[in-house]
């Protein structure tokens, strides 16, 4: 196991590495000469060249590049443009808002979606006609909540649960508790509701792929009941997909979701983000991309690893 935690581990460093290089060559190359994005196009010569001395942008691509790599090692962004704040700081800042909305939300969501999943996996082996037709009516309830783009849900819920019911806040954020739970529990039922339908249809396919392995045909054999066998050995051997699915959604945990923050003045790395772009922060749209891509990076590595943990299998391979 330390062996293939090892060899993982070092097949990150050029992926890593290769991520940062794209990162750096889009904010350099494809966007553009950053003065001329910061300054705009009507910009003097004289003003272009006094940013540039001052951003370092005049200095050879491969200092700017190795200066970058040095920042992201050192997670030392600089300062942004726009709020005169570290970019460092306003990371660290925005992940406790993030976090305040994205991990209560994830922790229900990954639950029921769970739950329904294995519900409606055991409905779908079942042969009473009642049970089918309730396995699909799950099933085309996960489609529609899918379809559904999250903007709808953030209007809906700010118009008729907020503004005409008045059962919460319009927006806004609190940085104590209990008023903080009075301007979160919107965003997070949205949140779930946008997500549920995708994990559920994802949960019941594994489930049901567990569901026509043999051993379960030879539990069925020895007289197990369906229930127990779908509580005890289905959900058992097919929670690798779902560790699978869970770990590969933490870091957007941590970055939050754009469109919530943005519309719920909830001042988290999601706002930060929308912010940065309406603003042309170049520093902290970079930064956030890198970390993101840290982020991402460090997800599939985890679930690489509890994947090997729970499979042993893939440690031999």
């Amino acid at each position: 196991m330390l062996v293939y935690i090892a060899r993982k581990l070092l097949q990150t460093v050029p992926v890593l590495l290769g991520v940062w290089t794209l990162v750096f060559v889009l904010f350099h190359y494809v966007g553009g000469d950053p003065a001329y994005v910061l300054l705009g196009r009507h910009a003097t010569a004289q003003q272009v060249a006094e940013l540039r001395a001052q951003e370092g942008y005049d200095s050879p691509l491969y200092q700017q590049y190795g200066r970058y790599i040095g920042q992201a090692l050192k997670f030392d962004f600089g300062v942004s443009r726009v709020t005169h704040q570290p970019i460092r700081k306003m990371i660290l800042n925005g992940i406790g808002p993030s976090l305040t909305i994205m991990l209560p939300s994830f922790c229900v969501m990954t639950a029921l979606a769970v739950a329904i999943g294995l519900f409606a996996a055991f409905l779908r082996n079942s042969r009473n006609p009642l049970f089918l037709w309730m396995d699909k009516s799950i099933v085309i309830l996960s489609v529609l909540g899918m379809s559904i783009a999250m903007l709808a849900f953030i209007l809906f819920g700010q118009y008729v649960l907020a503004y005409r019911m008045g059962w919460f806040p319009i927006s806004g954020y609190e940085s104590e508790w209990p008023d903080r739970l009075r301007y979160t529990a919107l965003p997070m039922l949205i949140w779930i509701f946008v997500n549920l339908g995708y994990d559920v249809r994802y949960y019941r396919t594994a489930f049901l792929e567990e569901a026509d392995q043999d051993y379960v045909r030879t539990a069925r054999a020895k007289g197990l009941s369906e229930t127990r066998i779908f509580s005890k050995h289905v959900l058992r051997n097919g929670i690798v997909p779902v560790l699978t699915n869970v770990v590969l959604q933490i870091p957007m945990l941590i970055l939050g979701s754009f469109l919530l923050e943005d519309f719920f003045s909830i001042p988290g790395l999601g706002g930060i983000t929308i912010d940065a772009i309406r603003n042309s922060d170049l520093a902290v749209i970079q930064a956030m991309t890198t970390v993101g891509s840290m982020l991402f990076i460090a997800g599939t590595l985890a679930t690489d690893i509890l994947y090997a943990a729970f499979d042993p299998r893939v440690r031999l391979e």
